[in-house]
C-alpha cells in the first residue's frame, strides 16, 4: 500500500476529523491483537491503570493503543487522550489511525482533539539556557529545565482530567525520557498509562526493568515474532548469514598488526620465561587447587570467566583438566585473544609485578608492548581495554560491501521483479578522516552507506535495478534514476519537482531541491513499491522504526548494532506482509567479516552472534531457535567456521535462499503455538557431526520423528499417531524396522520384566518384541523377518543406550528428588535423521533448564563426579547362540532370556542428583528402570576412587552437546 506523506515540519498542526464509515472499513482484529486487548481489560477490571505490551514491528501496536482510546471513550473512563511517539512518521500513522476509528486527531500541543498524536521530543524539549547540576543525583526536577513550550504541555496534562496517556514504542523512554516521564507520570497520578513496544522484556537491563516497572507495572501481554508469523500476520523468513574475509591490503595490514601478539603468545609457553611461567602459573591456579582446597565448582563461581579461559587452556591442550571440571561447549575451542588477556592480567596482578626478580620485569615489557595489538593496555591497576582500529577495519571492509552486491545480485536472480532489497549502514558518510595507521588501508568512506550505493551502482549485475540511496540528509543514485523519480515526484506534486535537480557528473548524484526527508521518504517509498527502484540503501536512523513498506523482499544487513531491540526493529522491516504476493517469504541476511590473520579477526563474528542471541528464527528443520544455530546447525556462537569453509558457506546460504516455499512451509503457518521458550538439549554423535550430519526426515521423509514417554514403555510418535512395535510385511520393513528399532533401543521394560542380570539391551528387547513373540507361529517371509529383527535389535541394543532412555532416567530422577514437577511423560526428544537428537522436558523454563544441565552432564565425560553408576555391556558377536532359528515367539523368548553382559561402563552422576547419596540413588533407581544397570559408587570411597582412576577422561557416550533455546 501506498505510503502517504507525513506533515513537514514547517505545517500548522492539523486537527483531523473523524471519517463517519470509520468502523466498517476496519478490518478484524489479529488474534494476538485480540488478545492483547483482551489481557488490557482484564488488568481494568483488577483495578490497573498502567500496562506495558510487547508486540514486534507490523503487528498492529498502533490498532492495539487506538482500540483501547476508542474503548474508554466509549465507557466514558477518559476526557483526553494523548499519544507520544518517536518520530513524525509514527506519528501520522495515529493520526490516520484516529480518523479510521472515527476519532478527531490532532498534532497540537493544546490537546484540543479525542486524540492528541505528538513526538517525545515536542514534550522533551529542554532549555539550552537553564543552568545544570555537575552532579546528576544534585539536578533537581527535570521537568523544571524543559523550555517553555515543553513546560506548558506537562502542565496541560497535569489539568487534564480522564486522561488516558499512550506511549508508543515506550523502550525509548528507558534511555531518553525515563527520567522526564517518571516525573510527569507522578504528576498526573490519576492518568491511565499505556506503553507499546517491541522489545521484549528479556532484552532490558535491571536498571531498565526497574524503571519499566515503575512507570507501567509491568508486563500485561507480550507476543514475540514467531507468534505473529505464526499467526500469518508477518511474513515467514529465514536468517542467512554471508560469510567474507578482508581484502587483501586489509589482511596484510592485520598481520602485520598480530606480530608482536604472536610473538607474545608463543613466550608463554617457554618453560623459562619469567620465574614462574605463566603455563606453571596457570597450574598453580587451576588445577593444583583442586580438589584439595576448594571444589572446581566453588572456584568456577568465584572466577567464572578465568575459569572458562583456563578450561579453554585445557582444551588445546595447554593445561590438564582439573578434576570435577567438564568442558562444556563453549570451552571447545582455542582460546581467543580476550581468554589469552583475562589470564595474563592475574600473572601480571598476582605475581609479575610485585616480583623483584629481573626476569619478571622483561616480561612485563613484553606484554605491555605486544597488548595494544589486540586492543588492551597494561597499567599498575592490571590490564585495562584500550583502542585498536582492527575492529574498524572488520566492521567497514571494503568486501562486506562486495558481499553485499553479491546477495543483491543473488536475490534478484531468484526473484526477478519481485525482489524488493533494503541495504542497512550504520552511516551515510564519515564524518572524520583516518587514524594515521588505517591511511592506505581502507578507504576514509568504507562501511558507509554512500560507499554501498557507490559499488551497486557501478556492479553490471545491480546497476540494472536502479540503487537508490535515501538517508535523513540525502537521495541519491544513478542520474538517470534520480530523473526517474522527479518525475514520479510530478505526479502528486508538479510544484515541487520543477524545483528538483540532479546534482553531480559521475556514476553517482544527489537530487537537491527545497524538501526534506519528511517530504522525500513517501514518494521514495511508493517509488521503491511500484518497482523503478529495486534496492534502497539507508541507514537505521530514517528506514528503520516507523517505516513502513510491505514488498521488501528482504534486507541486508551491514549495520554494527546488536541490541536486540535493534535486531527487532531492522528485521522488522522486511516482515511486512504484501497483498500483492501472499506467498511472500522475505529473506534477511546478515554480512560478516572474519580474518584468521589476526587474534581479534573473530571480531564481526561476535557481533553477528550477539545480534541473534534472544531473536527467534526457523532452522532447516522447522524449529524455530534462537541464536545463531538457526542460520545454519553448524554455526558455534563460540567461534566462526574456518575460512576454507567460507565459500561453502556461501554456497549453502544461497541455496536456502532459493528454497522460499520449503521456509514458509517450516513455519507451519495456522498450526498451534504456545509461544514459549524451552531449552533444550541436542545431541549429536562424534562420527556424525563430523560428517554435517544430523538434521533430516523419519524414513518415509514425512518430518522428524518425536519419541515422547508416556508410561513405560517409550513410543515413537509422528504428527500425533503413535506407532507401535507392530507386525509389518517384509516389503515394507524399512518403516517396520525403524520403528522396532526405536521402540526397543527407546523403550524400557518394568524391573519385573527384565531378565535376573538387570541389563538394558534385554530389557529393551524384551519389551519391544512383545507384540510379536506373542504370536506362536508365522508363515515363512514373516519368520525370516522376525530372525532378522532379533538380530539387528540385538545389534542396535549393543550399541549402548539413546540419549532418550537417559534423559528419561534424568526426569525421573528429577521427580523423585522433587526437582521438577515431571518425569518421564513430560520427556519430549526429537529424533533427526543422521543420529541428532533434541531433548527436552515440558516444564517450566526453569526445570527445563535444570533438565537440560542434568542430561547434558549425565551424557558427559567422566571427570570428577561425587557419584557414579554402571551399565552392563553386550557383544553381539557372542551375545545370541551359534545357529539360532527362529521360527516361533517362543523361540525369540529363549534366545532373548539367554543373553549375558559382556561388561560394565561407568557414568558420572550429574551435579543435582550427585548433592547427596539419597539423590544419588533416586538417580539409581531411575537408571535402573529406563537404561538398566548395576552399581552406584560414591568417588571418594576407596572401590570408587579406582573406577574413577579408572575411568577419568572416559567418554561413553561420545556424543557432542550443545544447549538451545527452542520456541515452542
Amino acid at each position: 500500500m501506498p505510503a502517504t506523506s507525513p506533515p513537514s515540519p514547517q505545517d500548522p498542526a492539523e486537527t483531523v476529523p473523524p471519517r463517519p464509515d470509520g468502523d466498517a472499513s476496519r478490518p478484524p482484529l489479529r488474534t494476538h491483537q485480540a488478545r492483547a486487548l483482551d489481557a488490557l481489560a482484564q488488568s481494568r477490571q483488577e483495578g490497573r491503570r498502567r500496562a506495558w505490551v510487547v508486540l514486534p514491528p507490523g503487528a498492529g501496536k498502533t490498532r492495539v493503543g487506538l482500540e483501547t482510546v476508542a474503548e474508554a471513550y466509549a465507557e466514558g473512563s477518559i476526557t483526553h487522550a494523548v499519544v507520544l511517539s518517536p518520530n513524525t512518521a509514527i506519528q501520522a500513522q495515529w493520526v490516520r489511525g484516529a480518523r479510521e476509528h472515527g476519532l478527531s486527531a490532532s498534532t497540537s500541543r493544546d490537546l484540543d482533539a479525542q486524540v492528541a498524536c505528538l513526538t517525545y521530543q515536542a514534550l522533551a524539549v529542554f532549555d539550552a539556557d537553564a543552568e545544570v547540576a555537575d552532579d546528576p543525583d544534585e539536578a533537581g526536577s527535570v521537568i523544571g529545565r524543559l523550555h517553555p513550550n515543553g513546560a506548558a504541555l506537562v502542565e496541560r496534562l497535569r489539568a487534564s482530567p480522564g486522561l488516558l496517556l499512550v506511549l508508543d514504542e515506550c523502550h525509548h523512554l528507558l534511555d531518553a525520557w525515563g527520567r522526564l516521564l517518571g516525573e510527569i507520570l507522578r504528576e498526573v497520578a490519576g492518568a491511565q498509562v499505556l506503553g507499546l513496544t517491541a522489545t521484549p522484556p528479556d532484552a532490558l537491563t535491571g536498571e531498565q526493568q526497574e524503571l519499566v516497572e515503575e512507570l507501567f507495572g509491568g508486563v500485561v501481554f507480550r507476543a514475540g515474532v514467531p507468534a505473529v508469523v505464526r499467526e500469518g500476520h508477518l511474513a515467514p523468513f529465514a536468517e542467512l548469514a554471508w560469510l567474507t574475509t578482508p581484502t587483501p591490503s586489509e589482511v596484510e595490514w592485520l598481520d602485520e598488526e598480530a606480530t608482536r601478539w604472536r610473538e607474545l603468545v608463543a613466550f608463554l609457553s617457554d618453560p623459562t620465561f619469567g620465574s614462574v611461567p605463566f603455563l606453571e602459573w596457570m597450574r598453580l591456579r587451576f588445577v593444583e587447587p583442586v580438589p584439595g582446597q576448594l571444589s572446581w565448582a566453588a572456584l568456577a563461581a568465584a572466577e567464572p570467566a578465568l575459569s572458562d579461559a583456563a578450561l579453554r587452556l585445557c582444551h588445546h591442550g595447554l593445561l590438564a583438566l582439573p578434576e570435577g571440571a567438564r568442558l562444556a561447549e563453549k570451552h571447545r575451542r582455542e582460546p581467543d585473544a580476550d581468554d589469552w588477556v583475562a589470564l595474563l592480567d592475574d600473572w601480571a596482578l598476582a605475581h609479575l609485578v610485585p616480583s623483584p626478580d629481573p626476569r619478571d620485569a622483561e616480561v612485563l615489557d613484553r606484554v605491555r608492548a605486544a597488548l595494544p595489538s589486540v586492543g588492551y593496555v597494561l597499567t599498575k591497576r592490571g590490564v585495562r581495554r584500550g583502542r585498536t582500529p582492527v575492529d574498524r577495519v572488520l566492521a567497514r571492509s571494503h568486501a562486506k560491501t562486495l558481499a553485499a552486491a553479491d546477495i543483491v545480485a543473488a536475490e534478484h536472480d531468484l526473484l526477478g521483479e519481485r525482489a524488493r532489497l533494503l541495504v542497512l549502514c550504520d552511516h551515510e558518510q564519515a564524518s572524520s578522516t583516518l587514524p594515521t595507521g588505517l591511511q592506505g588501508v581502507i578507504d576514509v568512506q568504507s562501511g558507509s552507506a554512500y560507499a554501498a550505493l557507490e559499488t551497486l551502482v557501478t556492479d553490471a549485475r545491480t546497476e540494472p535495478l536502479s540503487p537508490l540511496l535515501v538517508t535523513g540528509r540525502t537521495v541519491a543514485g544513478a542520474p538517470l534514476t534520480l530523473l526517474a523519480l522527479v518525475d514520479w515526484v510530478g505526479r502528486r506534486d508538479p510544484g515541487l519537482a520543477a524545483r528538483l535537480q540532479v546534482e553531480g557528473n559521475g556514476p553517482v548524484a544527489r537530487l537537491e531541491g527545497p524538501w526534506t526527508s519528511r517530504t522525500w521518504v513517501a514518494p521514495v517509498t511508493e517509488f521503491f513499491e511500484a518497482g523503478h527502484t529495486q534496492v534502497l540503501v539507508g541507514t537505521r536512523g530514517l528506514l528503520g522504526e516507523g517505516w513502513d513498506a510491505r514488498r521488501i523482499s528482504g534486507l541486508v544487513d551491514l549495520t554494527t548494532a546488536t541490541t536486540l531491540t535493534a535486531v527487532v526493529q531492522t528485521r522488522g522491516r522486511a516482515l511486512r506482509t504484501d497483498p500483492s504476493w501472499p506467498e511472500k517469504v522475505a529473506v534477511n541476511w546478515s554480512v560478516a567479516c572474519v580474518s584468521e590473520a589476526h587474534p581479534r579477526g573473530g571480531n564481526d563474528w561476535a557481533r553477528l552472534v550477539r545480534k541473534h542471541e534472544g531473536f527467534h528464527g526457523v532452522d532447516d528443520d522447522g524449529d524455530v531457535v534462537d541464536g545463531v544455530s538457526h542460520i545454519d546447525p553448524t554455526f558455534s556462537p563460540y567461534a566462526p567456521p574456518p575460512e576454507q569453509l567460507f565459500e561453502e558457506n556461501n554456497r549453502r546460504m544461497r541455496a536456502r535462499a532459493a528454497e522460499r516455499d520449503e521456509i514458509r512451509t517450516r513455519w507451519r503457518i495456522g498450526t498451534p503455538y504456545r509461544d514459549e521458550v524451552a531449552p533444550t538439549l541436542r545431541v549429536l554423535t562424534r562420527d556424525a557431526a563430523g560428517a554435517g550430519a544430523g538434521a533430516g526426515t523419519d524414513p518415509d521423509g514425512a518430518g522428524v520423528l518425536r519419541v515422547v514417554a508416556e508410561r513405560s514403555p517409550l513410543t515413537l510418535e509422528r504428527e500425533g499417531a503413535v506407532l507401535g512395535p507392530t507386525l509389518t510385511p517384509p516389503d515394507d520393513d524399512r518403516r517396520a524396522r525403524a520403528v522396532l528399532v526405536a521402540s526397543v533401543t527407546a523403550g524400557a521394560a518394568s524391573a519385573a520384566a527384565a531378565p535376573a542380570v538387570g541389563w538394558p539391551a534385554a530389557a529393551g528387547v524384551v519389551a519391544g518384541l512383545a507384540g510379536l513373540v506373542a504370536v506362536p507361529t508365522l508363515r515363512a517371509p514373516y519368520r525370516r523377518a522376525l530372525a532378522r529383527w532379533v538380530s539387528e535389535t540385538v545389534a542396535a541394543a549393543a550399541s549402548g543406550p539413546t540419549p532418550v532412555q537417559v534423559a528419561t532416567a534424568v526426569a525421573e530422577a528429577l521427580r523423585s528428588c522433587d526437582l521438577v514437577g515431571v518425569g518421564a511423560e513430560g520427556v519430549v526428544v526429537e529424533v533427526h535423521l543422521g543420529g541428532e537428537h533434541r531433548c527436552r522436558l515440558e516444564a517450566s523454563q526453569a526445570e527445563a533448564q535444570l533438565f537440560a544441565t542434568a542430561l547434558d552432564e549425565a551424557l558427559g565425560p567422566v571427570s570428577a563426579p561425587r557419584y557414579l553408576v554402571s551399565r552392563y555391556t553386550l557383544d553381539p558377536a557372542t551375545a545370541l547362540p551359534r545357529g539360532l532359528r527362529v521360527r516361533t515367539g517362543d523361540d525369540a523368548r529363549r534366545a532373548l532370556r539367554a543373553l549375558r553382559p559382556a561388561g560394565e561402563v561407568w557414568h558420572p552422576v550429574p551435579s543435582v542428583l550427585g548433592v547427596n547419596r539419597g539423590r544419588a540413588e533416586h538417580y539409581l533407581a531411575a537408571w535402573r528402570r529406563w537404561v538398566g544397570g548395576g552399581a552406584l559408587v560414591a568417588a571418594a570411597s576407596p572401590e570408587g576412587a579406582g573406577v574413577l582412576a579408572a575411568q577419568r577422561g572416559a567418554d561413553p557416550f561420545a556424543v557432542s552437546t550443545v544447549l538451545r533455546l527452542h520456541w515452542l
